[in-house]
């Protein structure tokens, strides 16, 4: 079983963003209930899912660390797709909560006290920011962090609704903004839920890593000095960023050492070029009329009667 340097996605950046959406939580629930409005304390309940979001992320994080076993021989990388997915999940339900909330809010539209409501979103509006900024860097090289990433991204858009909704609240007395800002929140929101469903449904379904042409690995591999052919080629993803291939690669007939040549080097360009770091290489040769495999132009052959001859 071969241990390989993975991903060393920390969960710093989620733990100080976890803090942040509780702290905005408990101030939004506060603030909704003396200001009356429905907008306050959903965008709280869109908090606690991102809390739990949250908490997932770092439970896959802390996951993934654990060393491979006899069992799980890659390790435990998958889990942090399968958060994100759960997470994607998650984001789908949230959006869809929005429309159904924004609806309802269409023909019943609740006192709201403006002031109130906008302090407190403003608040959230400038925790979600800092909460952007810190997860910013580490989502674009995980997965999982990116769907957090998301939810922070509907959590600020949200805040970004709720102060709008109620300066003209203040200004106008026209609720009907909050249902329409909402409807466009929600729209945002499943926009990213189904970026995130969709990657994190082709690495289980262990489609070709995004920014990765089959063709064009082959195409190289087929260039190396002994490689006559390859094919039976899978490339598939571990977790975000850790990528392996399968593959038969016929060769001529050569000594082992020479072989042994031909797979490092196959190795070293699938790493530095494709940024392939698990490659699992078959090696082939073409089998003699008789069936038997070739040897070496001055090693004995057998005949078909078994008899032994040499050159």
């Amino acid at each position: 079983m071969h241990q390989h340097a993975h991903s060393n996605t920390t969960g710093r950046p989620l733990w100080i963003t976890l803090v942040v959406v509780l702290v905005v939580m408990v101030a939004e629930v506060v603030g909704g209930l003396l200001s009356n409005s429905l907008a306050l304390l959903g965008d709280a309940g869109h908090m606690l899912t991102d809390a739990l979001a949250l908490g997932l992320s770092l439970f896959a994080i802390a996951m993934a660390r654990r060393p491979a076993t006899a069992r799980h021989t890659f390790g435990y990388h998958r889990t942090e797709i399968m958060a994100a997915l759960a997470n994607g999940v998650i984001l789908v339900l949230v959006s869809i909560s929005i429309f159904y909330e924004a609806y309802h809010r269409f023909f019943d539209r609740p006192t709201i006290n403006s002031p109130v409501m906008l302090t407190v979103a403003a608040i959230g509006l400038v925790a979600n920011v800092v909460g952007l900024l810190v997860l910013q860097r580490s989502s674009k090289g995980s997965l999982n962090i990116r769907a957090a990433f998301w939810h922070i991204i509907g959590d600020t858009l949200s805040s970004v609704g709720v102060v709008i909704a109620g300066i003209i609240i203040m200004s106008t007395g026209a609720t009907i903004v909050d249902p329409i800002l909402a409807c466009v929140i929600g729209v945002v929101i499943l926009w990213g839920a189904f970026r995130i469903v969709k990657e994190a449904g082709d690495v289980l379904l262990e489609a070709v890593p995004a920014g990765i042409r089959l063709g064009e690995v082959e195409a190289a591999v087929r260039e190396i000095a002994g490689v006559e052919d390859l094919h039976d080629v899978h490339i598939w993803t571990i977790t975000s960023g850790i990528y392996a291939l399968s593959a038969h690669v016929r060769v001529d007939d050569l000594m082992v050492s020479a072989s042994n040549e031909i797979v490092v080097s196959v190795n070293e360009l699938l790493e530095h070029r494709f940024n392939i770091t698990h490659a699992t290489l078959q090696l082939e040769c073409d089998a003699c009329a008789n069936g038997a495999v070739c040897t070496l132009p001055n090693a004995p052959r057998a005949n078909a009667a078994g008899e032994v001859h040499r050159p």
